[in-house]
């Protein structure tokens, strides 16, 4: 038993359990549920599965808020999964599988989670609601805002994802700008381009608008968080690619 994530579910927070079952005997899981003080704990999930003999099947299953230090990023915490299941006819049972540890797929999750977590504590990155196409270009700003603290907030880098590249139109790097102490906010100008216009791929258009962003407080440690536009502005940017790309409109 191990355990991993798609990049479909990054978004969804959902984790697969990869179990196998060596033998010709059908097992059926009824439900499974991870535990971990790293995450909050949600209810075992319902997933009625059963294994045939399988080298390696993934049952999804949601996982919880990671548990986060406003300082630092912890340690990642010894897992189980716990599922009731059932062995050919017999009776349902309890079962606890341990998660070797550490664990390499929890280890990222939690430093991704808590680093967004340590980040934002400090200052926070949106997308601004007006955008205007210039030629090939999608042009509008990330507005970068205080929350707590007044210690300086450099954006090191902006991110791009599947469907977007992004890009300061100063074209400073490392950093962008800096969030001095005193300011509350301020904007970066951006330009946005299509990164690939291949017609299906705004059908599975998942993490097209999921963009990292770099950032540190202080003189800490860098970490990232995912800024995503609204849903006006995501529509914006489809249409904007679309248009550019000389893709038909979705009926």
């Amino acid at each position: 038993m191990s355990l991993n994530q798609w990049r479909s579910d990054e978004t969804a927070h959902v984790l697969e359990v990869s179990v196998r079952n060596d033998t010709t005997t059908p097992v059926r899981f009824q439900d499974v549920q991870l535990v971990t003080a790293s995450f909050a704990k949600l209810p075992p999930e319902r997933v009625d599965t059963t294994l045939a003999r399988t080298p390696r099947t993934d049952i999804r299953i949601p996982y919880g808020e990671a548990r986060c230090d406003p300082a630092r990023i912890p340690a990642v915490r010894p897992a189980t999964v716990v599922a009731h299941l059932q062995v050919g006819n017999g009776p349902l049972q309890k079962v606890i599988f341990s998660v070797p540890h550490p664990d390499a797929t929890l280890t990222g999750l939690l430093n991704a989670e808590c680093g967004a977590f340590i980040l934002r504590e400090s200052a926070d990155v949106t997308f601004g609601d007006t955008w205007t196409r210039k030629g090939k270009v999608l042009s509008g700003v990330l507005t970068v805002t205080r929350k707590h603290g007044d210690e300086p907030v450099a954006i090191d880098d902006l991110g791009g994802t599947t469907h977007f590249n992004i890009r300061p139109v100063s074209g400073e790097r490392h950093p962008v700008v800096v969030l001095e102490p005193g300011t509350r906010s301020l904007e970066i100008p951006v330009e946005v381009t299509p990164a690939r216009c291949d017609p299906h791929a705004f059908a599975e258009a998942k993490k097209a608008y999921l963009f990292p962003v770099w950032g540190t407080v202080g003189s800490g440690e860098t970490y990232w968080l995912i800024s995503t536009p609204s849903t006006q502005t995501q529509a914006t940017m489809l249409s904007y690619a679309q248009e550019t790309c000389g893709l038909p409109n979705p009926a």
